[in-house]
């Protein structure tokens, strides 16, 4: 039995999926299966699944991707991801931009079937609670401020406490929670979702360290549903829930005690064009992996699976020069700053039915191979 489960057969319309996982490793324990309801985590799987066959432009992503092999047949990226899955580790993936890092993981979600990919893109601003959880205590300040009006109980009436209706408290807690990408992710199931964390290189200097808690742990909580407590009478519940929303569009899930514990470490594809380095204890719980650079062989198989359905006319003429044109997007050195998008809007514009005539295509051809470092 082969020990891969991702393969890069993205190209197939209906992949059959991950349908078991590996043994996870004696140090890589989180929450116990037992400990997660089956029946709810099929329907969560079902209302998954069903989002990701509605989010096309996702498909396309993930069925375009090419796993890049050498001349044996080799892929390093496909034994890194195996490599992940296995050992229950985030996998960063360097390499240049346009290299095809944020479109492998939309490739893991679409040949596994791992639902809609959560995406945390990285700015300077980022921290890791608010990818975890956000909550809206603004809202729910003018919620009971409007409930106290609705009521009449304007603090200005003599009424006394036995004559005012009971109180009544404003909306669910629920409601004004909100769970983000990185905190969905890490939600218990059976399976583990894929998350992309785009452009970690991005962050400030201390959001690596604020990861390694919860890459390690794989849990985390949220204070103002831990501080909270149930009550009837003077009976505290023991497992208090609060169903809140998540990431993914119309879900809610229940969070009980206010703490959330994976039970399947997500698949975590961190990206990163190489702009800065990491602490060594970052580099400890990642698994490390470059995108290679492009070549014409590569390029070819990735060129095809965009334009499968392109006009036959237009695809002749652009298949002959197919292979001179990407030598020329490569600048025959193979050290272009550029993005594979770049080749990609080239193409299209030689296959429309109105495409522009040879000289015209020389002079956009160099407006849209502009390097990506090249001043305007």
């Amino acid at each position: 039995m082969s020990w891969k489960y991702f393969n890069g057969n993205c190209n197939e319309d209906q992949p059959e999926g991950l349908t078991k996982l590996p043994e996870r490793p004696p140090w890589r324990q989180f929450l116990s299966r037992d400990e997660v309801d089956e029946t709810k985590d099929k329907q969560y799987w079902k209302q998954l699944r069903d989002l990701a066959r509605k989010d096309f432009r996702s498909i396309q992503r993930g069925k375009s991707f090419r796993v890049q092999l050498d001349k044996s047949g080799y892929s390093e990226i496909v034994d890194a991801v195996n490599a992940a899955i296995h050992l229950r580790r985030p996998l960063l993936v360097t390499g240049a931009p346009g290299a095809g890092k944020t479109s492998l993981a939309y490739a893991i979600a679409h040949e596994l079937q791992l639902g809609p990919v959560l995406t945390w893109p990285i700015t300077a601003r980022a921290n890791l609670v608010d990818a975890e959880y956000r909550y809206d205590a603004i809202a729910r300040l003018q919620d009971a401020q409007l409930d106290k009006t609705r009521s009449g109980d304007d603090g200005d009436n003599e009424t006394t406490s036995k004559e005012k209706p009971e109180s009544k408290e404003e909306g669910d807690l629920g409601d004004y929670i909100r769970l983000e990408p990185v905190g969905t992710a890490f939600l218990p199931s059976l399976f583990p979702r894929v998350l992309l964390i785009d452009e970690i290189d991005k962050s400030d200097l201390n959001l690596p360290n604020d990861l390694l808690n919860l890459f390690e742990e794989g849990e985390f909580e949220i204070p103002e549903l831990v501080r909270r407590k149930r009550r009837r009478g003077d009976v505290v519940d023991p497992n208090a829930t609060v169903t809140v929303r998540t990431a993914d569009k119309d879900i809610e899930v229940t969070i009980i005690n206010g703490r959330v514990k994976c039970c399947e470490f997500p698949i975590v594809i961190m990206t990163s064009n190489g702009e800065r380095d990491f602490p060594p204890a970052f580099y400890r719980r990642c698994l490390r992996v470059r995108m290679p650079n492009p070549t014409v062989e590569s390029l070819l198989p990735i060129v095809r699976s965009h334009f499968d359905n392109a006009d036959q006319s237009g695809w002749t003429k652009t298949e002959a020069h197919l292979t001179d044109l990407i030598g020329q997007f490569l600048d025959k050195g193979n050290k272009a700053d550029r993005a594979t998008d770049q080749l990609l809007n080239t193409i299209y514009l030689m296959t429309r039915d109105e495409s522009p005539n040879q000289a015209e295509m020389k002079r956009l051809q160099d407006l849209l191979f502009r390097r990506l470092s090249e001043a305007d």
